[in-house]
């Protein structure tokens, strides 16, 4: 048998090494091949889920949108209401000054004057206890920067009011929320049988933090529960609370009992109608609204309107009926105990 040459056996081994190397590089290509397709299946889900994310975050805004043109539409029905009522007002009795002075004389301390007490709600002919009720803060359309003592004979001034936050979702300003609510937990306190003190029903009126507490105790108020809503920088926090004057409060250390007592009887009694978190007390002695009163007396924070849960809630016209319903189950339980 004849043996095969050098160049035979050279081609043969060279042949060899190429099937060799095809199958190799096959598998390989094969790897990479696979290994891609699985990276664009897990790209393909991260663009599906990115793409539920933001067709859920444009319902959220869209959401947010309709609620916030339904809440100017009712404030826009509201003041359109208000200003035919003023003008039918205005119709049947003398043309009056068309500013808003402050209640009280600014340099008096003392209560106001019957001619003034109309611009209140009060009504001290019937039975019950007399509760104040304070709509935190008031328009930016009524300058209230002016200072005033922080406390009775403290050297540190503070504004005399401001116009509050705003809701970041629903667009309606604190006082504004602050009114609605106050004005329809007078309505439920009064047919419950108590008998109440507005320091404002307007958004208008010219009444200074200071003058607020005085007016409240002039008109015999036993308690003194101030309207306001919260807000943070986050926009996660959410829930409510009370404010109370601290044991060492350097003006008030005397109402301290009971104005813990009536903060904490407020807050379980809301959180629990409202289904709110309760954040408790915060003792506080900066407040000029606390400092000034001769009663017992507690701010609700009832939700923060930077929260889109708490701010669309708030401004949920029937929600309001159960948030009125707490802070009033409150009141009762603060009496009863």
């Amino acid at each position: 048998m004849k043996k095969p040459s050098m160049i035979s056996i050279l081609l043969f081994l060279t042949g060899l090494l190429c099937i060799i190397a095809l199958i190799f590089f096959n598998r390989t290509t094969l790897h990479q091949i696979l290994t891609t397709e699985k990276e664009v299946d897990t790209i393909s889900e991260q663009i599906t889920a990115k793409h539920d994310e933001v067709k859920q975050a444009v319902d959220n805004y869209t959401t947010a949108i309709d609620t916030v043109q339904s809440n100017i539409n009712r404030m826009k029905q509201k003041q359109q209401t208000a200003t035919q009522k003023k003008t039918k007002e205005k119709a049947e009795i003398p043309e009056e000054s068309s500013s808003k002075p402050s209640v009280f004389s600014q340099n008096s301390t003392s209560a106001p004057s019957d001619s003034s007490a109309g611009v209140f709600s009060s009504d001290a002919e019937t039975d019950g206890h007399i509760i104040g009720i304070d709509p935190g803060h008031q328009s930016e359309s009524v300058d209230m920067s002016a200072p005033e003592p922080n406390g009775p004979g403290s050297s540190e001034m503070k504004a005399k009011c401001t116009s509050g936050t705003q809701g970041t979702y629903s667009g309606v300003p604190e006082y504004q929320l602050n009114l609605e609510v106050s004005l329809q937990l007078k309505d439920e306190l009064e047919q419950r049988g108590y008998q109440v003190v507005m320091t404002r029903t307007d958004n208008e009126t010219a009444i200074s933090n200071m003058e607020r507490a005085q007016y409240a105790a002039a008109q015999g108020a036993e308690i003194y529960v101030r309207i306001h809503a919260n807000g943070d920088d986050s926009h996660t926090a959410s829930g409510a609370l009370t404010m109370s004057p601290s044991q060492n409060n350097p003006y008030i250390p005397q109402l301290f009992e009971q104005s813990d007592r009536l903060s904490r009887c407020i807050i379980d009694s809301y959180c629990a109608a409202t289904g709110f978190q309760n954040l408790g007390i915060q003792y506080t002695d900066t407040m000029t609204g606390i400092n000034w009163s001769t009663v017992p007396v507690t701010i609700l924070e009832m939700g923060f309107m930077t929260s889109q849960n708490d701010d669309l809630k708030m401004n949920d016209t029937e929600f309001q009926k159960t948030m009125v319903q707490g802070i009033a189950n409150g009141i009762d339980s603060y009496f009863a105990s």
